[in-house]
């Protein structure tokens, strides 16, 4: 089993910047990509950034350029600087993880963290 504990949101304006941070730990040998996903109200959730262990990595073409996926993995750690935020960002942001290489949903979730773009 594999826990996820998300932080680093919060409210901000449009233009801004945030930086999520996201902690694993138990089997985490286990894990091979680590990422993010987001759902706003109303709409399905939907990958935002993915990185796996060999530090290739993906994006969702509407946060290209602004937001940006790393990973400590001797800490099991995962970032995502996001950066130029826009109101459509605001969303529940998810910490993702598993076994799979890059384009699978991993089975272990964090809790969640908001992300609030607004003036």
């Amino acid at each position: 089993q594999v826990h996820l504990v998300e932080s680093g949101g919060g409210l901000v304006q449009p233009g801004g910047s945030l930086r999520l941070s996201c902690a694993a730990s138990g089997s985490i040998f286990s894990i091979r990509t680590m990422g993010w996903y987001r759902q706003a109200p109303g709409k399905q959730r939907e990958l935002v950034a993915a990185m796996n262990s060999g530090g290739s990595s993906n994006y969702v073409d509407s946060v290209k350029g602004r937001f940006t996926i790393a990973r400590n993995n001797a800490k099991s750690t995962v970032y995502l600087q996001m950066n130029s935020l826009k109101p459509e960002d605001t969303a529940v942001y998810y910490c993702n993880a598993g076994p799979d290489d890059l384009g699978y949903r991993g089975p272990y979730w964090g809790q969640g963290t908001q992300v609030t773009v607004s003036s």
